[in-house]
């Protein structure tokens, strides 16, 4: 075990993001010791560890960044947990989450799962925005809430082990979305004399303008009245599809980042739901 007047943890996984993770609590002071499964260099002033079971033993707290759910299964199977803090930062479904938490706790641990909302550049940087979100124990996570606080803001969701994961893909899946519409909108200016630069400001501002529309949603999920301060109907909005489907022809660009979803405003309407905002579109898709 290190020396407990010294904060230290182990962290498994040397990828872009374990690695950053690494230098931000060095950085601080802390005494890091750390895995990688392939040879990889290690961050200066790091322990490096032979075996994952020796990471292990080295700390209470321990950090898992891997690749995926089964090479977290696989680098943790058969070795003693007893007593040992997980954190689980490797991007997961709630379930692989949940079921992962039953997995460790049944071997001694105590379990945390993370989201991270960053890129690697973007931890142990001042007011980058990056934060992390963080399920599970709430034990572990009043223990080392300092430590987790080094490398990325701290949003504590709760004592299911799945939320973090949740929520982590749940605005991964908004930011796809508005990827999607970014595509199709530059494809859509790709044939004429229009700069993507000088259009690109004009782009964002929209969107940031239109990101409050969420909170409206939110509330009328909240009421379940989809009628709730609508200023735009469900109706006059799919009247608007025919228009975007037109323009995409004209400018030779495929519609189909934005097909499934202009699909399902018009099956809501086709249901009765026109005098709606198109918060009914999520009813369909939890059917």
């Amino acid at each position: 075990m290190s020396d407990n007047s010294i904060e230290a943890l182990t962290i498994l996984g040397l990828g872009d993001m374990g690695s950053a993770l690494a230098r931000s609590w060095l950085a601080t002071g802390y005494a890091v010791t750390v895995w990688n499964r392939s040879a990889r260099q290690a961050p200066e002033g790091a322990a490096v560890a032979a075996t994952a079971a020796e990471a292990i033993a080295a700390n209470t707290l321990v950090v898992v960044c891997l690749l995926d759910d089964a090479s977290v299964r696989t680098t943790l199977d058969g070795i003693d947990l007893t007593g040992r803090d997980i954190v689980n930062l490797t991007t997961s479904t709630p379930a692989e989450a949940r079921a992962l938490s039953e997995w460790i706790t049944a071997r001694g641990g105590r379990f945390l799962d993370g989201g991270i909302m960053a890129v690697p550049s973007m931890i142990g940087v001042p007011d980058s925005g990056a934060y992390v979100f963080y399920s599970g124990s709430a034990d572990l996570h009043k223990t080392h809430a300092d430590t987790l606080a080094v490398p990325a803001g701290v949003t504590y969701v709760g004592t299911d082990a799945g939320f973090a994961a949740l929520y982590d893909i749940a605005l991964l899946s908004a930011m796809w979305g508005m990827f999607a519409g970014a595509a199709h909108a530059f494809a859509l200016i790709g044939g004429e004399d229009i700069s993507p630069v000088e259009f690109a400001p004009l782009m964002v501002a929209y969107q940031q303008a239109m990101a409050g529309y969420s909170y409206g949603t939110a509330a009328q999920l909240a009421s379940r009245d989809y009628t709730q301060d609508v200023e735009s109907n469900l109706a006059m909005m799919t009247t608007t599809n025919g228009t975007l489907r037109r323009t995409a022809a004209e400018q030779g660009v495929s519609p189909e980042l934005l097909e499934p979803f202009m699909a399902l405003m018009e099956r809501r309407v086709a249901e009765g739901g026109g005098n709606e905002s198109n918060t009914g579109v999520v009813d369909l898709l939890r059917r």
